[in-house]
């Protein structure tokens, strides 16, 4: 008879023991995660807009719930300004060694029409939003999703240099509330409520947002050097000008130089009269008094500057000196305009 007793009390423990196993299990923890990435814009085009984009991975775990288990998941994904904002990220931007800012924008979408921000900001307050939805038989069961972050450098005056803005910490989160059922979970009513539970995931996904602006200059435009009519005997210096412009990216430096023409005699700049071999001798300089000859040689006789990102405009005097007879006739002369940076 005891050993019947005995027999009978193990199993109402055994019995005890399982249901309370079922029930822990039942409310298994839920985690999310996210992988690290990199937005790398390259080397930024200094005509147009860049664009680039880059993906990472989230991945929702649930520990073993029983048999036909679900769980799901409402999240919100959060990009904020990044180490390098000033507080108001529309638009962000990247610094170079100096502290000069590159302006770019994160989107959600390939159209790059919606700005990736983060719940509550004041600026904007749009994350990404996603639902997670998977089994969890007896073992487990996970779900992992792929986002891209859609990035763009807009037209805007450059800043040649390397610059960046790391996203990590509270700069970029997960939040996210979950719901776990024997067989059909809930959605949560947001990612911060309702649901069994949830949790604020800093540093989920961090990435370095980079680019590099090159040293260049380009939009080049010359006005023509027209002395206008001369009489055929030359006896007083004849004096004009004509302009240069360029754009370079703020802190190229550069160098501005000018070849002696199709007609030079030695170093003496000539124009031509057609085919013949009338010329008409005349010098072009870097000075309003006309007494620094413009050549082309670097750090010689060249006019050296720096970029600024806008357009800059230099000025070419010329001058077709006396005393010269030629016969009357229209001259002219290509001069190449180098630029070197």
């Amino acid at each position: 008879m005891s050993s019947l007793r005995i027999h009978r009390l193990l199993l109402l423990l055994l019995l005890a023991a399982g249901a309370g196993g079922l029930s822990t299990a039942a409310k298994a923890a839920t985690t999310c995660t996210g992988t690290a990435t990199s937005v790398a814009f390259g080397t930024v085009s200094t005509t147009g807009v860049t664009d680039v984009s880059a993906t990472f991975n989230v991945t929702c775990s649930t520990s073993g719930l029983g048999v036909l288990a679900n769980t799901k998941v409402r999240m919100c994904l959060n990009i904020g300004d990044g180490a390098n904002g000033i507080g108001f990220f529309n638009p962000r931007r990247m610094t170079n060694g100096f502290g000069e800012p590159l302006n770019f924008q994160l989107y959600t979408d390939a159209a790059r029409s919606q700005i990736w921000g983060s719940r509550g900001n004041p600026t904007v307050p749009t994350p990404q939003l996603s639902d997670f939805d998977y089994a969890v038989p007896l073992f487990g069961g996970n779900e992992t999703k792929t986002f891209t972050i859609y990035g763009r450098i807009p037209v805007q005056t450059l800043i040649a240099g390397s610059y960046s803005n790391p996203f990590t910490g509270f700069h970029i989160s997960l939040e996210y509330r979950y719901d776990e059922a024997l067989l059909n979970a809930n959605y949560p009513a947001s990612c911060i409520s309702g649901g069994d539970s949830g949790m604020t995931a800093f540093n989920a996904f961090p990435f370095t947002a980079t680019a590099t602006v090159p040293s260049n200059c380009r939009a080049y435009t010359t006005t023509d050097l027209d002395f206008g009519s001369i009489p055929g005997l030359i006896t007083s210096n004849t004096d004009q000008t004509s302009t240069i412009n360029m754009t370079c990216t703020g802190r190229t430096a550069w160098n501005v130089g000018l070849n002696n023409g199709q007609n030079a005699s030695g170093s003496i700049r000539r124009m031509r009269l057609g085919a013949t071999g009338n010329y008409v001798a005349y010098e072009l300089y870097s000075n309003p008094g006309r007494t620094v000859r413009w050549g082309n040689t670097i750090n010689t006789d060249t006019i050296p500057g720096t970029g600024t990102g806008v357009v800059q405009s230099l000025t070419v005097y010329g001058r077709v000196p006396a005393t010269q007879t030629v016969p009357s006739g229209s001259y002219s002369d290509i001069i190449t305009v180098t630029v070197t940076y």
